[in-house]
């Protein structure tokens, strides 16, 4: 029997059909475009930030907007102990002085977490330069210093360290993805996360390490920077400005400008005073976002809420006291104050008795201190030149387009012909002294420059409750953790802060006096 074929215009739709199945098919597609947008933003433009109630825990891991530019994936960061053992000392981190709050924490201090384009990262806060540690005896447990200079960091370790792992051939994605899976640190990707590493975030990473190494070629040429110093703005002007960095377009001096990383405790006093050890601005707002922009973040990263929580808990932060009271000779101390008041208040305020406790509350008075927050020429304080020779006019111009549109633009960046007098509030933990770290105790600070040490050993937290300062012979810690100071280096003089105005002609006696009463500023 023969088939007969249907009648196709039984099947065909009516016009009202045919626009009702185009509607169904916009609207699918309309929804299919939320969807992927939705997607998109959630993962690839969202960012997700790990929020910290207390205020010590938000300053050492809240993110202040780093890790969206410059960010380590969090899995790639605590695989590289892994990967480099042996580079790092089996140490992981703390082969570059970081510290950790608790010993079983899997970020060091001053390193935050973002979750950025679809990846948790991390990278730096303003913690990282500025928790330092003592210990009264060598065998005794490190102490934190929120606040203080980060006395153990050796960032340029550090940066050079990730340089070469960014030009190592073995850094790829299988290498990093096997150690991520291991043991040690217990990553457990799962299939489509092992294939997202190999083969997207590995490179990645590798291709930023490789942008960095031509940024900061430079940086292997600085005499070695050693532990609680940072060179503050040869990095800066190249990653933020692309200055040029050869030998041809900055000199040996300029070249090295490392200086110890200041304290941070009691900022309101100093609003106003010139503020960076060259007095390169006076606003504090202005240096914290300038700070910010050396830990990593960009002008359409930074994350201004983060960095005001750290300002305001920072604000009227007290310096510690004097963690050996009962050393202190009262009755020399009070000659001291006398001796003080004298040589050295005019320049940095001083701390006087509280009439309603036994203790002494400093005194930021400019008008009573007139010197205080002002720049000494170089001519007359005749310290170091190079950390004021990295800050050139150049710069401070470039520095002042930042943040152009946005009320926050910077206005107040200058160059300065010297060094500004700073308060010497929580003085003794903020040693080694002068702004590149150059004399190794307070005692030795008041000798005449041909007597202090031309050579001493950074790297110990012990303190030396008697000349206020951290321990500075061979044998004051572990040889690994030394580091050999030689202050014929180019940014290494201990030269300056020397004569009968800065009390170093003064007698034995005095000298001891006067360092009494500083340790209890």
């Amino acid at each position: 029997m023969r088939h007969r074929p249907e009648d196709q215009s039984l099947n065909r739709r009516t016009p009202v059909e045919q626009a009702w199945a185009k509607a169904r098919a916009r609207r699918w597609v309309i929804i299919l475009l939320i969807v992927a947008a939705a997607l998109y933003w959630l993962v690839f433009v969202n960012e997700y930030v790990v929020a910290h109630e207390g205020e010590a825990e938000h300053f050492m891991h809240g993110s202040i907007g780093s890790e969206a530019a410059n960010g380590l994936p969090y899995w790639v960061f605590q695989a590289l102990p892994v990967l480099y053992a042996d580079r790092m000392g089996g140490e992981g981190y703390r082969h570059f002085g970081l510290l950790y709050a608790e010993p079983d924490d899997d970020l060091p201090i001053g390193f935050s977490r973002r979750v950025a384009t679809g990846v948790e990262r991390v990278w730096l806060n303003c913690s990282v330069c500025h928790v330092g540690t003592y210990r009264l005896e060598a065998d005794g447990e490190p102490q934190l210093l929120l606040g203080a200079p980060s006395n153990n960091l050796r960032l340029q370790e550090l940066i050079l360290f990730l340089l070469e792992v960014g030009r190592d051939p073995g850094f790829n994605g299988e290498r990093v993805v096997e150690a991520i899976n291991s043991d040690a640190v217990g990553g457990n990707l799962n299939a489509f996360e092992r294939l997202f590493y190999r083969f997207l975030v590995v490179p990645e990473v590798r291709s930023a390490l490789l942008d960095l190494n031509e940024q900061l070629a430079f940086v292997g040429r600085q005499y070695p920077w050693g532990p609680g110093r940072v060179d503050t703005f040869n990095p800066y002007k190249s990653i933020q400005f692309g200055f040029p960095m050869g030998s041809d377009a900055i000199d040996d001096i300029a070249l090295n400008g490392s200086s110890d990383y200041p304290s941070i405790w009691q900022q309101r006093p100093r609003e106003g005073m010139n503020l960076h050890w060259d007095g390169n601005n006076d606003s504090v707002a202005e240096r914290n976002l300038s700070a910010a922009l050396g830990a990593g973040v960009t002008p359409t990263t930074v994350d201004r809420e983060a960095i005001h929580r750290v300002a305001d808990w920072a604000w009227d932060l007290p310096p510690p006291p004097f963690p050996a009271p009962d050393t202190i000779d009262g009755d020399l101390a009070a000659q001291g104050a006398e001796l003080y008041a004298r040589y050295c208040a005019e320049c940095h305020g001083m701390a006087w008795a509280d009439p309603t406790s036994d203790t002494l509350v400093y005194e930021y008075d400019r008008g009573r201190y007139p010197r205080l927050g002002e720049v000494e020429t170089l001519a007359e304080i005749g310290t170091d030149r190079g950390r004021w020779a990295s800050y050139t006019e150049e710069f401070a111009a470039a520095q002042n387009m930042l943040y152009a549109g946005y009320d926050w633009r910077f206005h107040r960046f200058r160059k300065t012909d010297g060094y500004a007098n700073q308060p010497l509030d929580g003085i003794w933990a903020r040693s080694p002294y002068l702004h590149n770290g150059s004399v190794p105790t307070l005692r030795d600070l008041l000798e005449p420059a041909d007597q202090r040490p031309a050579v001493f050993w950074r790297g110990s937290d012990v303190l030396d409750l008697e000349r206020v300062g951290y321990q500075s012979d061979a044998d004051s810690a572990p040889a690994e953790d030394l580091f050999r100071y030689d202050t014929s280096v180019p940014g290494n003089g201990n030269q300056g802060h020397d004569g009968p105005r800065y009390g170093t002609e003064l007698p034995a006696a005095a000298k001891e006096a006067i360092i009494e009463y500083m340790k209890l500023l």
